[in-house]
């Protein structure tokens, strides 16, 4: 059975099983990752400060013999025996990391150094949960890998923006200065079971609304263009690009190129659900970009990757989720604590 992280067992297993590092392994896409390393038969440890992760979310990882997990923050340095190592750690969603936006800074500069350097000194090839927030509000559309993107370094998203920036080039000078084997991959909005019901990401946002038929918030007018790729198909693409035969040192974007609006969304899940709901429209915030679609062709071509999961087919299991996660007490929808 999975256990509260012990140095011993951890090292025990180095010999027959690759050693995995996960940080931020409680969240919403690093649970799904560790359920997938845990399935292929390396030895995962999960190290996250359960600042947005659950243990909810890894509570089925516990049965795992291999499974072990740690409560820690990067920002602080760690020690472990490594392979390989995913970071995966910062919060995701506006409203939790403006929360403590220089954590958030530190959590991306300082907690990628931290793990940079762990790498350099086990000789572990370490992956990189960029995001396509590195493009900002763009002006080229779609956005390939090549775009330097048009990202304001002085507002409310620059902790996560920028912070993300800076984490890429720690990587980039990392490999070029002593050789670390990396791995970049740039998130495009995704959604799935296990995310937040209180995220502040748009799917989540709407389907919780609507299922307790809570007016639709929409902010701007929704002409704004979103990409949504669904959870399964995003792991896939963490997995290739790990693990490709043919290293891969540079950015990969790995999204659903299909695109829609926000208001198109809104009307979408208020349909699947049959909520009563009613959108309604608040102003914008401030750097919130208008469009969002990824140039996938770099994954195509290299790792054989695209996404193989529609729309509707990942709202039906996101809203399911959903649904679980809310009761009906006195006729009314709470969150489950």
């Amino acid at each position: 059975m999975g256990i509260v992280f012990n140095s011993s067992n951890f090292r025990s297993d180095r010999a027959s099983k690759p050693r995995v590092l996960v940080a931020g392994g409680a969240g919403f896409l690093g649970s799904h990752l560790c359920e997938l390393l845990l399935r292929e038969g390396r030895t995962v440890v999960c190290v996250d400060n359960f600042s947005t992760g659950r243990m909810e979310n890894m509570r089925h990882l516990l049965r795992f013999d291999t499974f072990s997990y740690v409560r820690h923050d990067i920002v602080d340095p760690i020690d472990l025996p490594v392979d390989e190592i995913y970071n995966l750690a910062c919060p995701a969603s506006p409203p939790h990391y403006q929360a403590d936006p220089i954590h958030t800074m530190k959590t991306n500069v300082i907690g990628s150094l931290n793990l940079l350097e762990l790498a350099a000194h086990y000789q572990a090839r370490i992956f990189q949960a960029s995001t396509s927030e590195v493009y900002g509000d763009p002006h080229v559309h779609p956005q390939p890998e090549n775009y330097w993107g048009n990202v304001n370094s002085f507002g409310p998203r620059s902790c996560y923006d920028e912070g993300k920036r800076s984490a890429e080039t720690l990587f980039y000078d990392f490999h070029k200065q002593y050789g670390v084997d990396i791995r970049i991959v740039r998130i495009f909005n995704t959604y799935g079971p296990r995310m937040r019901p209180d995220d502040g990401r748009v799917v989540s946002n709407f389907i919780v609304q609507a299922l307790k038929g809570e007016d639709i918030t929409v902010y701007g007018d929704g002409s704004q263009t979103r990409s949504f790729c669904y959870v399964d198909d995003l792991i896939e693409g963490f997995h290739r690009l790990m693990y490709s035969p043919r290293a891969i040192h540079t950015p990969v974007n790995i999204g659903n190129p299909g695109e829609f609006t926000v208001r198109e969304l809104a009307e979408q899940i208020v349909a699947m659900t049959g909520s009563p709901s009613k959108i309604v429209y608040h102003p914008l915030p401030a750097d919130d970009p208008r469009q969002r679609r990824p140039d996938i062709a770099l994954a195509e071509q290299e790792l054989g990757w695209a996404p193989s999961i529609a729309l509707t087919d990942g709202l039906k299991s996101t809203i399911a989720y959903f649904e679980r996660q809310l009761v009906r007490p006195n006729g009314g929808l709470a969150e489950v604590a």
